[in-house]
């Protein structure tokens, strides 16, 4: 049966700028867990030990979300993004003692390599492992079957694809999963963003090219236009008669009453938005780049072109300013 992964509490931490506070955060991961989600991920946007002046700072330290979330949970499991670089051995360790039983482990999708050690680790400590490959629209099958077999020898759970730019179609994703579903015997996993407003599309087509794990979020909370939206996907799962436990009615009121009264601004496709996903940008760079275009007095669509010329991607955040000045001088 299809396991669905929400990350409203991590990847939706962006679009609130990394402020949830803890009764946020009991109230939504008690309200997932009752509609079925089989693990809720909880983190700073950016993995553990992302709140920095260089991804933005959290309101209220990360381990105690996870610890909170982990007090209310009785079926899910409480799971954490670990970007090696960001994160650290340590930073895994105190989140494994604040509760968390699931990490996933994040690199860019040519560079699986770095996450060895800490695939080694949480699997002597027992966590469920995820070998997690961003960016993937930045390297062909191939490329990606490679790391992914990196991701595999050393023992992940299961290998994640992560649309991380919403810049793929769905021809592209199901040649990117089918790949890895033939070349490896882990199972694996999709996580789509909207800037083409393709998530839902890219999703279904994930699942019916094979994948056993599906990321989404409540509202569709998250970077850029966001995730792949939660009570949708239930919705359509429903009407396509995959087999799932998601409690559809459930979700509505999880994201209406719960969810979407978090939302500090629209999540919508606007014009930067969908620049990110035409461009190929790396979705957790919008509000970064709308920060550098009030600065510099440019437009973030004009940072955000230039930025999918230069093939940045995550760790580059401190290059948007330069990007910016840059731009504005010219």
């Amino acid at each position: 049966m299809l396991k669905v992964v929400d990350t409203t509490l991590r990847d939706g931490s962006h679009a609130v700028s990394h402020s949830y506070t803890v009764e946020q955060v009991r109230s939504v991961a008690a309200a997932l867990d009752e509609a079925g989600v089989d693990i809720i991920e909880i983190s700073h946007g950016d993995g553990l030990a992302g709140s920095s002046i260089n991804y933005g700072f959290s309101t209220t330290d990360e381990l105690e979300l996870v610890k909170a979330a982990s007090e209310v949970v009785k079926n899910a499991q409480i799971g954490v993004l670990l970007l090696p670089g960001i994160g650290t051995i340590v930073d895994l360790e105190k989140a494994y003692e604040a509760g968390a039983r699931v990490v996933r482990i994040a690199t860019h999708v040519t560079e699986a390599d770095v996450a060895i050690e800490h695939i080694k680790y949480a699997k002597e400590k027992g966590m469920f492992t995820v070998g997690f490959l961003m960016m993937v629209h930045m390297a062909s099958p191939e490329k990606i079957v490679e790391q992914a077999k990196i991701f595999e020898e050393n023992g992940v759970d299961y290998i994640n694809l992560a649309d991380s730019a919403g810049h793929l179609t769905p021809n592209e994703v199901k040649e990117r999963i089918e790949a890895v579903k033939a070349a490896c015997h882990v199972p694996v996993g999709f996580h789509a963003h909207n800037n083409l407003g393709l998530a839902i599309a890219n999703s279904i087509t994930a699942i019916e090219s094979g994948v056993d794990y599906i990321d989404a979020t409540c509202c569709g909370l998250g970077a850029g236009a966001g995730n792949c939206q939660l009570e949708v996907l239930s919705a359509v799962l429903n009407r396509l008669n995959i087999e799932n436990k998601l409690d559809f009615k459930k979700l509505l009121v999880a994201s209406e009453d719960i969810v979407r009264p978090l939302l500090q601004r629209p999540q919508q496709i606007d014009a930067a938005a969908l620049m990110l996903g035409y461009a190929g940008v790396y979705s957790s760079f919008l509000l970064h780049a709308k920060r550098a275009a009030d600065t510099y007095g440019i437009t973030v669509v004009d940072i955000l072109e230039e930025l999918g010329k230069r093939k940045m991607v995550g760790g580059q955040e401190d290059m948007i300013v330069d990007v910016a000045y840059h731009l504005a001088n010219k």
